[in-house]
């Protein structure tokens, strides 16, 4: 059974791979593109309800273009949905990518000229030239401080999660702006190169290995409830977007777990180590 979070196919279109496994008018290749806004919500259907999120310079790949919608997957997590068509853009060879909660873009190689854009931690852009305290894109003189080059990957994910501490909750969300619990998760995990699906219930399934029920629990360790998941900094705290401070917090393990089943929401499911 097919996934259609997963699966680029949409009953008028569907991606050539899917031929025999989906049914479909036409069957298509698809063109590369990429995300020319700051965040987009990627939607079930055209005006539909947020599934994820995509940031700017993110690539994808468009299997249709229809009443200013164009159904997309992102070709990091394979996530399909519909955004508008405004915000794509020619495919972009991005270089580096905000490596801070967040920075902005300024007209000029000045903090005090205008800012042009506040773009989130993972938001990818493409740097053309070099001053000496910023770094020029298209969008503006980037502070050289708060970006990285694509290739040079962190190592911790959960230093990378710290990043989103006090970021407000949004269900769906994948930005500093806002963020869910398996937006942060994915985040922190995509920054140091690892494949991670964008919901729990797949992180759960399939990131890194099941832990043992006699394992101590390690910093980036990820623990999981029915709809939920939290990752651990040392052996009792852990960090996690929540709908019950509506922000990513720190919280005890054990009172958080207390807490989560108080509400109805059952045990912990699944311990899993990713590194």
């Amino acid at each position: 059974m097919t996934d259609a979070r997963l699966t680029p196919a949409n009953g008028r279109v569907a991606a050539s791979h899917l031929r025999g496994r989906v049914t479909a008018d036409v069957f298509v290749g698809g063109e590369s593109a990429s995300i020319g806004q700051v965040v987009v919500d990627l939607c079930v259907a055209p005006t539909g309800r947020r599934e994820r999120q995509l940031l700017l310079g993110a690539a994808v790949t468009v299997f249709e273009r229809r009443e200013g919608w164009a159904f997309v997957q992102g070709k990091s997590d394979g996530y399909v949905g519909y955004v508008p068509e405004s915000a794509l853009v020619k495919p972009n060879d991005t270089t580096h990518r905000v490596a801070t909660q967040a920075t902005h873009a300024y007209a000029t190689e000045n903090i005090k000229s205008p800012d042009l854009l506040h773009l989130p931690f993972g938001a990818e852009v493409t740097v053309v030239g070099e001053r000496h305290k910023f770094f020029e894109t298209p969008h503006g003189f980037i502070p050289k401080k708060h970006l990285r080059p694509l290739a040079q990957l962190f190592a911790d994910p959960a230093t990378v999660a710290q990043f989103y501490f006090g970021a407000p909750y949004l269900w769906g969300g994948n930005s500093t702006r806002g963020v869910d619990c398996s937006g942060l998760v994915q985040a922190a995990y995509h920054a140091c190169g690892h494949l991670c699906a964008g919901d729990s219930d797949l992180q759960s399934d399939g990131l890194g290995r099941q832990l043992e029920s006699g394992e101590n629990l390690l910093r980036g360790d990820l623990i999981f409830w029915d709809g939920h998941v939290a990752m651990m900094l040392d052996t009792d705290t852990m960090i996690h977007a929540n709908a019950h401070h509506m922000a990513v917090v720190y919280e005890g393990l054990a009172q958080a777990t207390l807490r989560i089943k108080a509400q109805g929401d059952g045990d912990v499911t699944a311990r899993r180590r990713v590194l």
